[in-house]
């Protein structure tokens, strides 16, 4: 019902494509870029995080902008590092953000991102001037931002929604798979929205955390932070092994670790999460993938996420993206069509 961890660690042939045509339109050639990754020419199936995080440091350098002419002013290498120092020693993950997007305003100048929050939930609107940016160039910015956050905050923050300003592009069904969330485009504004409970998340990384950061980078920022970790890596490992319907209650999964319920929930209280939150994220990431990758019906899905009653699910399924299964499962039919 879930992707294999090699299967998320894998980038769509029109992703590559997408960038290399940041190289066309500048009239510079896509064949050392490609050499530079170890790709070859054409790219005709999906690569590894690894290997597009290598092309995209050949083509960062060989257009001297880390944001690939998308922005309204170069992002000049080392500009990457820069915004990461300038968040690094922020208190929350608020703070971070706010500071994040000052920085990217003052690199790139556009598109300019601002943070607002109302009714528990967070949105990072991108305003932008004159016609709508590519499709890639959002999505450029949204795996920067939202890899950095990620890694500020020591774990992965599930969106809630992602809109896009432009039109679909061609590989739209790439698009709702890589963010797995609700994708719209022809959006007044480009945005993404989570909860907001997460802002109050403390910023713990330090200089040691940033150099290990950015060996790994931009891999890291592809897939979107992997929980590389603490007690939540060794939960979700644990769960992902078996159907929700035979997950262990609370209790029987601190047995499992060898803790007490009170050091488990302490443990989990300290990486900024919750037993309920965790697995609730956990079934909505599989509910998500079953609803967009499968026929099944909803009642049968609800069954193997582990609900008695597939009203539960539904309730459940709407508080996680304000819409229901068969809403949800529509919309995504609809825009790949």
């Amino acid at each position: 019902m879930s992707e294999s961890n090699a299967e998320r660690r894998m980038i769509r042939p029109s992703f590559v494509e997408e960038a290399l045509d940041c190289l066309r339109r500048k009239g510079l050639p896509v064949a050392p870029v490609l050499a530079a990754a170890g790709l070859p020419n054409p790219v005709t199936a999906p690569v590894s995080a690894e290997s597009y995080g290598r092309m995209w440091l050949a083509l960062a350098g060989a257009m001297d902008d880390e944001f690939f002419g998308l922005g309204a002013a170069p992002l000049r290498p080392g500009g990457f590092v820069m915004l990461c120092r300038a968040v690094l020693h922020s208190a929350s993950l608020e703070q971070a953000l706010r500071r994040a997007l000052r920085c990217l305003a003052v690199l790139i100048e556009a598109p300019r991102g601002t943070l607002h929050v109302a009714e528990g939930t967070a949105t990072v609107r991108l305003d932008d001037q004159g016609p709508p940016r590519s499709a890639f160039a959002y999505r450029t910015f949204w795996i920067i931002f939202h890899g950095l956050a990620c890694w500020l905050a020591g774990r992965r923050i599930p969106l809630r929604g992602v809109d896009f300003r432009c039109p679909e592009p061609k590989g739209v069904a790439d698009y709702r798979q890589f963010f797995g969330a609700p994708v719209r485009f022809g959006r007044p504004a480009s945005a993404i929205t989570f909860d907001a409970r997460y802002l109050a998340l403390k910023v713990t990384r330090d200089e040691a955390a940033l150099k290990i950061f950015l060996r790994a980078a931009p891999a890291n920022l592809l897939v979107r932070y992997r929980y590389d970790a603490g007690q939540i890596a060794r939960i979700r490992a644990l769960l992902r092994a078996q159907p929700p319907s035979l997950w262990p209650d609370f209790t029987e999964l601190a047995r499992q670790l060898r803790l007490s319920p009170s050091t488990l929930r302490a443990h989990l209280r300290q990486e900024g999460q919750s037993w309920k939150s965790l697995s609730d994220e956990i079934k909505r990431d599989l509910a998500i993938a079953a609803l967009t990758g499968s026929a099944r019906g909803v009642a049968e899905i609800a069954a193997d996420l582990g609900f008695a009653e597939p009203s539960a699910f539904h309730r459940a399924f709407r508080k996680w993206v304000s819409k229901s299964p068969a809403a949800f499962r529509r919309e995504m039919e609809g825009s790949s069509s």
